[in-house]
């Protein structure tokens, strides 16, 4: 089991359930899951104690999980426990998995993800999608999702849904983009384009690696500043362990945040944003470097062989990040920044300048930053992570208890 998604300080379900006999069941079902998720393998004696309920209660809601696939009996609890062993209670790993995609500038991307948190399918294919169409980008993207279904299903493990991660505004509830600039997508509703039965679920990327960092890397505050990168630069913000979307969805476009107003267009429309300076084209240009097949690879061999340019591209990146994060930093007051994304390999040249800026700026401020141990690879995570929560966060609404019927 990947132990940090199911950190106990995780486990309360976000899912709002009405407050009736029906709505408590599927609370309490939510509760074991999680407890057996977390803390497992469990008997049900240990899962009452540790949720409150009374052990007759608890085995109803186990029984129902194990029929419905959910939950496994792996045989007596291990030896040296006080008292006759019960039978230990384990998260499926034949239950639902989560299927996550990712549509990036250059790349699609799509994994599943199980109930314990193992990856259990991946493809990742280079594409060069900005610019095109996104009827032939959301039409590849579709045929991935299909082949990683389609393995899954051979193994008996049934899809749940479908998250896909975006480098746009997503408006809020909603599967349209409403504006990706480094795509050229404007106003592109991906639910009829993508013709999924799946349960879908569309949202920014930056959005999905901070809820990635926070499920599955361990040590990560319940609040913090998420900031990743490739193409273009996204953040997001955690508060009390959820996620700060604003009004229409829109939280987090760090990369539009002007740090020089007099500087070079972007493509949003503004000028002198921060993508211009710190985005990855931009450092490669500022290194006198073109465009290759893995930019950020190059960028950091470069730069670790002593490369005076390189560095000093980076230097630069880091001082116009730094000035992009002290507004953010003044006024949100994270307890943390924590750099994601093609950031992540960047870091040791990127830091000095970006917490140079943040010292100067915010008055000495404590406000740590961090560099993400999931890199690249967070938004996709995100994705199939936040499907399969959904199971444990409400195994009847997401197709869970009652599959058994």
């Amino acid at each position: 089991m990947t132990a940090p998604l199911h950190e106990a300080r995780r486990a309360t379900s976000d899912a709002r359930l009405p407050d009736t006999q029906q709505g408590m069941r599927r609370r309490n079902l939510s509760r074991v899951m999680h407890t057996v998720a977390a803390h497992g393998p469990l008997s049900r004696a240990a899962v009452a104690s540790r949720i409150g309920l009374t052990r007759a209660a608890v085995s109803t809601l186990v029984d129902e999980l194990i029929r419905s696939g959910l939950l496994d009996e792996l045989g007596p609890e291990r030896p040296g426990r006080v008292g006759r062993p019960g039978s230990a209670l384990a998260v499926s790993a034949r239950g639902p998995v989560g299927i996550g995609a990712e549509v990036g500038v250059d790349h699609l991307a799509v994994c599943a993800v199980d109930l314990r948190g193992e990856t259990r399918a991946r493809i990742v294919r280079p594409a060069r999608n900005r610019g095109r169409s996104p009827v032939p980008v959301l039409e590849e993207l579709a045929v991935l999702v299909e082949r990683v279904s389609d393995e899954v299903r051979r193994s008996g493990l049934p899809p749940a849904g479908l998250a896909v991660a975006v480098p746009g505004l997503v408006a809020r509830n909603t599967h349209t983009v409403v504006r990706a600039p480094n795509l050229g997508w404007h106003d592109v509703d991906l639910g009829p384009l993508l013709r999924t039965a799946l349960p879908l679920t569309v949202d920014n990327e930056a959005n999905f690696g901070a809820l990635a960092e926070l499920w599955l890397e361990g040590e990560s505050p319940e609040d913090f500043l998420h900031v990743s990168a490739e193409i273009g630069i996204g953040a997001a913000l955690v508060v009390d362990g959820r996620l700060l979307r604003g009004t229409h969805g829109f939280a987090g476009e760090l990369g539009h945040v002007p740090v020089r107003p007099e500087g070079p267009a972007c493509p949003c429309g503004g000028r002198g944003c921060l993508e211009q300076y710190a985005g990855e084209e931009a450092v490669l240009r500022a290194a006198g470097l073109d465009p290759g097949e893995d930019r950020v690879a190059l960028l950091a061999e470069r730069a670790a062989a002593g490369d005076k340019e390189v560095r000093k591209a980076l230097r630069g990146a880091g001082t116009a990040l730094g000035i992009a994060l002290t507004g953010a930093v003044n006024l949100l007051d994270p307890r943390a920044v924590v750099l994601g994304g093609a950031l992540s390999r960047l870091a040791p040249w990127l830091l000095p300048a970006l917490e140079g800026e943040l010292t100067q700026r915010t008055a000495g401020r404590s406000c740590k930053v961090t560099v993400s141990g999931l890199g690249p690879d967070g938004p996709l995570l995100g994705a199939a992570h936040s499907v399969a929560r959904a199971v444990l966060d409400d195994p009847v609404g997401a197709g869970g208890a009652e599959r058994a019927g």
